[in-house]
């Protein structure tokens, strides 16, 4: 929501998870043909204080979360691929507003 409420107050319009796109992107401007991803850092495996693996059932969880960036990269790939610029956005970057929003600025006009 923060990143929606950012790009929306600054005067871009989007849409949501467009199901015909690789990995459903979170947002989406197809004129400009850009897509990001909003990604909560302990499901997507960042390398962030938020991203460590739980110390228990390793067995499960390694692989699980191995398998979810597996798929992340795939869909970015195949984004990029078919003439997609793509954007992810981590769960710790959401806190500082001026910071994501000049990610998104450089972002939205590259």
């Amino acid at each position: 929501m923060v990143v929606r409420q950012l790009l929306h107050s600054h005067g871009y319009r989007y849409r949501l998870h467009r199901k015909d796109l690789p990995g459903r992107p979170d947002i989406v401007f197809a004129s400009k043909r850009k897509a990001i991803f909003v990604h909560g850092c302990f499901w997507h495996g960042h390398n962030c204080d938020k991203g460590k693996l739980p110390k228990s059932k390793l067995e499960y969880w390694t692989p699980k979360i191995a398998a979810n960036k597996a798929r992340d990269a795939k869909n970015v790939a195949e984004l990029e691929a078919k003439g997609w610029k793509v954007l992810v956005i981590w769960q710790c970057e959401l806190p500082d507003n001026q910071t994501l929003w000049l990610k998104l600025k450089d972002f939205m006009e590259s």
